[in-house]
């Protein structure tokens, strides 16, 4: 089949400025994983912190590989197998996209270039892949998160490229590649509702990423958590983290990221991705507040920590919100994530299992609020905006939809490498460092007050070291 060459009246052109905000949006994004690695380095203890930064940057090669193979195809291909995936070899190595472009939208130049939204607003196809890419590798960074300090570097690598493969595409073929969790006519929103020329009636909202981002990878951080199992003298030994200015430069990184993560989403620069950019920046500005109220009344102390950490709970409840929240709803939608998300990081000491840093706690819970609170914020279609429950029902479903099939298949993941190459190093070498142990490198080298060469650490407080002392279990300090 040859490349379609429209007559020239009618031939389709990129737009230039629309390619220019893509490729920076693009490259923000991508910041973001080194802005995660810093947040979650600090919040480990000292002799984490490489260990903690190098899943990252693990999860950015091995992401980055998979998702030119079959990754986009998976995701974004034309097949649409069974409403939860597309073909892998359809676009392998981007045939199709790059080279010979058979079956594209090729303009006067002969490149690739796609509509996405049917705006008559296009860019190339390879620059909304490397657009995608940046997606999917920071909701894989994400997870590292819950199985800090424990985990084989070289089955965290392994795992990444099943977990992308067999989790993440899916997903992003279901909701925004014309599956089941899509507005598609043959989705369920649909067959909840109904369809008019061939969309549901009732769009499901996700702007850029609370199920397919968030809800996905705080789920599989859960189920990984308790898959690896507890750190030792988890609950019983402090686990502070060791460099607190490191934690905000990463928060503040991070929010400078996801501009090009929710504003870059709309892939033009228009009037609603400066809607966006505003309703990113109050959210986030009112989760601090919410987060650092609820720390004041529990715990008698604003913290810096808490600050950063309400950072983070913003920027996910807004993410699937963004685009259809007003200004004020936006707040409201923050405000409401930074407590929540600071209530929710006590309940792995309620239920015992070990998140590390927070998945749970934040994109879980955040990323949850963020998707259901868009069905009854939204200026068109919201509950509270008197437009009737529909969209609260479709936000639901499709929460719990990508929530349960996360769940089950990082379940096997896990399992399946926890019986073969095994998820955890030895006890000798957790309290030791991990980062000697996995990398022969330590984060710093300095002398203790003893005289002995080793490492510092801070003496801020992460959530879950409160009202501990900072004891290893051998009564050493970490």
């Amino acid at each position: 089949m040859s490349p379609t060459l429209l007559p020239l009246a009618a031939e389709p052109a990129i737009d230039a400025s629309a390619t220019a905000f893509v490729l920076i949006c693009a490259s923000l994004v991508l910041l973001m994983t080194p802005g995660l690695a810093l947040f979650y380095g600090g919040m480990t203890r000292a002799k984490s912190v490489l260990n903690m930064m190098m899943m990252s940057f693990g999860a950015m090669g091995v992401v980055g590989v998979v998702y030119v193979l079959w990754g986009y195809s998976m995701s974004f291909g034309g097949s649409n197998i069974g409403g939860i995936i597309g073909n892998p070899f359809e676009n392998f190595g981007l045939k199709g996209v790059v080279g010979d472009a058979e079956g594209a939208t090729l303009d006067a130049n002969g490149t690739a270039i796609i509509d996405v939204f049917g705006a008559d607003v296009w860019i190339p196809e390879i620059l909304f892949v490397g657009f995608q890419l940046t997606f999917a590798i920071i909701t894989v960074a994400l997870i590292s998160g819950a199985i800090a300090d424990r985990a084989k570097f070289s089955t965290w690598l392994v795992f990444a490229g099943l977990w992308v493969t067999l989790a993440y595409f899916p997903v992003a073929h279901m909701v925004w590649g014309g599956g089941l969790l899509s507005g598609s006519e043959d989705g369920i929103a649909a067959m909840l509702f109904g369809a008019t020329d061939g969309a549901a009636n009732v769009l499901p909202i996700d702007f850029a990423g609370g199920t397919v981002v968030h809800i996905n990878a705080g789920i599989a951080g859960l189920v990984l958590a308790l898959i690896v199992g507890k750190r030792l003298g988890f609950g019983k030994s402090a686990m502070r983290p060791h460099n607190v200015p490191l934690v905000m430069l990463g928060a503040g990184l991070l929010w400078f990221g996801w501009f090009g993560f929710n504003a870059g989403s709309e892939l033009a620069a228009d009037g609603l991705s400066a809607l966006v950019w505003v309703n990113t920046t109050v959210a986030t500005c009112a989760a601090i507040l919410g987060w650092l109220v609820v720390e004041k009344l529990r715990d008698g102390h604003a913290t810096s920590v808490g600050a950063a950490s309400g950072v983070v709970a913003g920027l996910v409840a807004i993410t699937p919100a963004c685009g259809a929240l007003s200004p004020v709803g936006s707040i409201i939608l923050g405000l409401v994530a930074g407590a929540l998300a600071a209530l929710a990081v006590g309940l792995k000491f309620k239920f015992g299992y070990d998140d590390s840093l927070d998945v749970v706690g934040v994109h879980l819970v955040a990323g949850l609020w963020g998707t259901v609170g868009a069905g009854l914020l939204a200026t068109e279609g919201g509950l509270f905006y008197g437009d009737g429950i529909n969209q609260t029902v479709v936000q639901i479903v499709i929460a719990l939809a990508s929530l349960i099939f996360s769940a089950v298949v990082t379940a096997i993941i896990g399992l399946a490498l926890k019986y073969t190459l095994g998820w955890r190093i030895s006890d000798d070498d957790e309290v030791a460092g991990i980062d000697q142990a996995e990398h022969a490198e330590s984060g710093y080298d300095l002398v203790s007050r003893g005289g002995r060469l080793g490492t510092t650490s801070s003496p801020a407080l992460s959530h879950d070291a409160r009202h501990h002392d900072e004891l290893t279990p051998e009564g050493v300090k970490a």
